[in-house]
């Protein structure tokens, strides 16, 4: 039967909506925010075990269409749901020493997940743009969880805002595609394409929202209010859950609906939209005495990376992008996690430089942690975040991008002026006032041991002659 299918395509999907639907029920009529962590993580863990399961079984469309299965969706699929079970374990402990935590906040995280899982499959318009609702008001709502302070409700408003004005262009944009073709269906739109100012336009404005969900340059400006605003776990989670789940939408929109050879020049506009998030990112963050607005400013940078396999518009761009999706999860989320231990700690501002003084010899164990998530980021061997760039880099050389690839070298070699800068203060410099640190819970510190591991065995495993996880990868069908 054709919906038993559609619903087993969609699976970690359907599992992550009903387990927050039930977070609720429970908030509303039990009280217990104990169970209602418990019921979210095991639907996490459910819903991540058959994502896995997605990526090695067949490809299709369902939902009449409108919904992809297998393929860069499964990927995706992966990312996100592992992101978002990581984020959940990590954000207990933090969010009770905050005095935060409450079950509408795990209830949000599953609406939001439910959202970008089905932004990462989506095949039609109309359901990109529900996902992408989805998920947005659900993240406005935890970015303003800190409203009794200024720099939260900041925050929470101005994403509030320029969220709305980039969703009209993308509204707006599926107008005049949808006028231009009579189609709503990637595919079928991709049949129908042409060379008009109204399908232009309509592409062009369809790429603007999606460029402000991935905060590419002239569109990041709300970024590091937002990033510095939020529970530092939860912008751990934003940062790569929400960010996997655009850019896989945005490799089904150019594999799918752009892939012809009439509207595959959009490559360029990607190429100029990347190199001037690769500088501006980076040029910024150099400037930043927050640690949480330099991590911010650095996902823009990212961002620009990520678009370079974009640019390439081959199978090996979209597979370095889907890798290096999965390795930014990794180091991101484990250097989110290690300042969210840091700013348990009430005596002193964690988020501010100047108190990673000296910090590297209080807790050893987190501060080479740290040291490996930015060393990864940063992009230096032997850690995860070099391959992805390599990945990246590589199919723009072979795609004859040779000048992008230039830029992403120079600016990733930029970049480590601003990580290192973090570890100077810890290891070389001196605290300036005596305090003390809460040791943290048991599963906090194994997950993050956990990154911190798999942030070096994959920076590894693929290099290695043998059955990695890039050549998964590109196995996949992109069309």
């Amino acid at each position: 039967m054709n919906y038993l299918h559609d619903i087993q395509s969609f699976l970690p999907g359907i599992v992550v909506a009903i387990t927050g639907l039930t977070a609720i029920l429970i908030t509303a009529f039990k009280k217990s925010t104990g169970l209602v962590y418990n019921v979210s993580l095991a639907g996490l863990v459910v819903a991540t075990i058959l994502a896995i399961q997605s990526l090695f079984g067949e490809a299709g469309t369902s939902f009449s269409g409108m919904i992809v299965y297998g393929g860069p969706a499964a990927f995706g699929g992966v990312i996100i749901t592992l992101g978002t079970l990581l984020s959940l374990i990590l954000s207990r402990e933090y969010l009770q020493s905050k005095g935060l935590e409450s079950g509408e906040v795990y209830g949000m995280m599953l609406f939001a997940t439910t959202g970008m899982l089905g932004l990462a499959a989506s095949n039609d318009l109309i359901s990109l743009f529900v996902s992408l609702e989805t998920m947005s008001i659900s993240l406005y709502v935890l970015a303003g969880l800190w409203y009794s302070k200024n720099y939260g409700a900041e925050s929470a408003l101005k994403y509030f805002l320029l969220g709305a004005f980039s969703t009209g262009f993308l509204l707006y944009g599926i107008a005049l595609i949808y006028g231009a073709t009579g189609h709503t269906n990637f595919m079928e739109i991709a049949a129908a394409a042409d060379t008009s100012l109204l399908f232009l336009g309509g592409v062009g404005m369809l790429l603007v929202g999606l460029f402000f969900k991935i905060s590419a340059v002239p569109f990041h400006m709300w970024t590091p209010d937002v990033y510095q605003g939020t529970p530092t776990t939860l912008t751990g989670y934003m940062a790569t859950a929400g960010k996997a789940a655009a850019f896989v939408a945005f490799i089904l929109v150019l594999s799918r609906m752009l892939s012809g050879s009439e509207t595959g020049e959009w490559s360029h506009v990607i190429s100029v939209v990347a190199i001037l998030t690769m500088i501006v990112g980076n040029l910024i963050a150099l400037a930043q005495d927050n640690v949480k607005r330099m991590l911010a400013y650095s996902s823009i940078a990212h961002a620009g990376y990520l678009m370079v396999g974009l640019a390439a518009g081959t199978a090996a761009g979209y597979s370095g992008v889907l890798y290096y999706l999965f390795a930014y999860t990794l180091m991101n989320i484990g250097a989110f996690g290690v300042i969210a231990f840091y700013e348990r700690n009430k005596e002193l501002d964690f988020t501010e430089i100047d108190s990673y003084a000296g910090l590297g010899y209080k807790v050893p164990a987190m501060g080479v942690m740290l040291s490996i998530f930015l060393f990864s980021l940063a992009g230096i061997p032997p850690f995860v975040g070099f391959v992805g760039k390599y990945y990246v880099f590589a199919a723009a050389v072979q795609a004859d991008m040779v000048m992008l690839a230039i830029v992403g070298v120079l600016a990733s070699a930029a970049s480590v002026y601003y990580y290192l800068r973090v570890m100077v203060y810890m290891y070389f410099k001196e605290a300036h006032k005596e305090y003390s640190l809460k040791s943290p819970g048991m599963l906090f510190k194994l997950l993050l041991i956990l990154l911190a591991v798999l942030t070096v065995y994959y920076g590894v495993e693929p290099v290695l002659p043998t059955t990695g996880l890039f050549e998964l990868l590109t196995s996949f069908s992109y069309v």
